[in-house]
């Protein structure tokens, strides 16, 4: 083992949305911080790459994450602010489904419940409004103009420069061995190149997660996941001015999508596309024919002038807890690692927050954001 560096008063294992977020909330209350990535920052391999990831705040997963979600938004505003750079685009949001079904009712729910501005509309109203949309006409979609995207390289290289204002030390290219408690109840992180110590350790290597801690296993399990980008063929309805996000439950299953940015096609996918657990280190990181061809099949049904041919495909993980509820919280045996693990492919809008949440359990152990929910006993 290398002899330690200087003690640190934090160390971030893994710099990709929640990562970077945690790095720059803990630099910016004065503490020491190291950041640590296997892999370039920002870089393809993980969960948080995409070009664009939906925001929203009409929220069917639960009501709970309302209150998180309206920070998140207020954080990203602020980055943006902060940054000069524009991490965040709003284009109105949509859930989609047949009456009864849990992705209209539960976005319904929520927007009831807070108070948050919606319209209800008919799946021909929407049609007309957003002539992109092709759903049956008796489909119900909550329309809430606030929804949209994320940039999620931009956002990623925003918190990392902030926090290197703040005077964090960022390393990429530096993949965690493994870590440690010290005798005096802090953490030593050892990698290929050094060996650090902090008061306190962050896991938010997103997929790698698991194998970090004991306490993930069966609660973070990661899935390989594939995004697809289709040529529209009238390119005009899908630009983001004319093409809100959306959220859609259909036999086939359910579905995600976003406007044309940055890749001259509409962007979408399949939640646990074909249900394929993988092993982060040794998975299938190549799109095949099957893969397109689920994507483009739905697209066709759907959004029929938006199915021209692919511009772009790509894969990524989920790292899906039980319930498919985040899991917040430090880990039971070492209350000085805070863990934010298990995104369950609906994260990254909330990464700005779960920064500041993550922060808020290393230094405190504990957090005023509404986590309970996230918490590691309720799998007990």
């Amino acid at each position: 083992m290398n002899e330690a560096t200087d003690r640190r008063d934090a160390i971030v294992l893994g710099v990709g949305g929640m990562g970077s977020a945690a790095s720059y909330h803990l630099a910016r209350r004065g503490l020491d911080v190291l950041g640590l990535e296997r892999y370039d920052v920002p870089h393809t391999h993980g969960s948080s790459h995409g070009i664009t990831r939906i925001i929203r705040r009409a929220y069917y997963e639960h009501p709970s994450y309302i209150p998180l979600i309206e920070r998140a938004y207020e954080l990203w505003d602020d980055l943006a602010e902060r940054s000069g750079r524009p991490v965040i685009h709003r284009t109105g949001s949509v859930d989609a489904a047949p009456e009864g079904n849990v992705v209209f009712e539960g976005s319904l729910r929520s927007c009831e419940e807070y108070d948050i501005p919606h319209e209800v509309l008919t799946g021909a109203e929407l049609g007309e409004r957003f002539p992109g949309y092709a759903l049956p006409d008796n489909y119900l979609a909550l329309y809430q103009p606030d929804g949209g995207f994320v940039v999620p390289e931009q956002a990623i290289v925003a918190h990392v420069e902030a926090a290197q204002r703040e005077g964090a030390e960022i390393r990429a290219r530096e993949p965690v061995d493994g870590w440690e408690e010290t005798p005096d109840g802090g953490v030593r992180v050892e990698t290929a190149d050094a060996t650090y110590e902090a008061d306190r350790l962050v896991l938010a290597a997103g997929a790698w997660n698991c194998k970090f801690a004991d306490a993930l296993d069966g609660l973070a399990v990661p899935e390989r996941q594939v995004l697809a980008w289709f040529q529209p063929k009238t390119p005009r309805l899908f630009q983001p001015a004319e093409f809100p996000v959306w959220n859609l439950s259909v036999p086939e299953g359910r579905f995600y999508g976003l406007p044309v940015y940055d890749v001259p096609g509409m962007k979408l996918g399949k939640y646990h596309h074909r249900d394929e657990q993988v092993d982060p280190d040794e998975w299938n990181t190549e799109p095949d024919p099957e893969d397109e061809a689920l994507l483009h099949s739905f697209a066709e049904r759907y959004f029929p002038e938006g199915a021209g041919p692919t511009m772009r495909l790509a894969t990524c993980m989920f790292t899906n807890s039980p319930d498919e509820h985040f899991i917040l919280d430090t880990l039971p045996e070492h209350p000085q690692v805070a863990v934010g693990a298990g995104f369950s492919g609906h994260g990254f809008k909330f990464a700005s927050v779960v920064g500041e949440v993550l922060a808020d359990l290393a230094v405190d152990g504990e957090t005023d954001h509404p986590i309970e929910m996230f918490r590691f006993d309720r799998f007990d």
